[in-house]
């Protein structure tokens, strides 16, 4: 029984095999315009960019938010309203009855977490709001 198995699955491991090939091309000519052989190009290894640290905007009265975690953002604001990801990047979104606050955070080398680098504020209907008071708005209603 246990033979039986086992062939089976080299039979089948064969057949796989046989299968592959068949897809594969043999690199010579199409055959299709008279014999005119098909050049594919080079294959090209994988390009690996380090990781850069990314540029701060500081603001005045953003010294605690610019700079801050994931885990700092939500201790001074809550639980954020939107928390995106877009490939390596985050956002997270903080909103309050007087504004909306977005921050980005990026991965860096100075931190295993990724940092807050830029701050954008509105209100509800779309009009920029100055940050600074934006976060101590949010911050206060906070501490209702």
């Amino acid at each position: 029984m246990r033979n039986c198995r086992a062939l089976r699955q080299v039979a089948a491991s064969c057949l796989l095999v046989l299968a592959l090939s068949a897809c594969a091309s043999s690199g010579g000519s199409t055959g299709a315009k008279g014999g005119v052989s098909a050049k594919r190009p080079p294959v090209r290894a994988p390009v690996t960019t380090p990781v850069r640290d990314p540029q701060f905007r500081m603001e005045p009265g953003l010294e605690q938010v610019v700079g801050a975690t994931q885990g700092q953002l939500v201790g001074q604001f809550g639980r954020p309203r939107l928390d995106v990801w877009e490939g390596d990047a985050r956002k997270l979104q903080f909103t309050g009855s007087a504004c909306i606050l977005d921050i980005y955070l990026y991965p860096t080398t100075r931190s295993r977490d990724p940092l807050a680098t830029y701050v954008e504020a509105r209100r509800s209907d779309g009009r920029n709001v100055d940050k600074a008071a934006c976060v101590n708005a949010l911050r206060a209603s906070r501490g209702r």
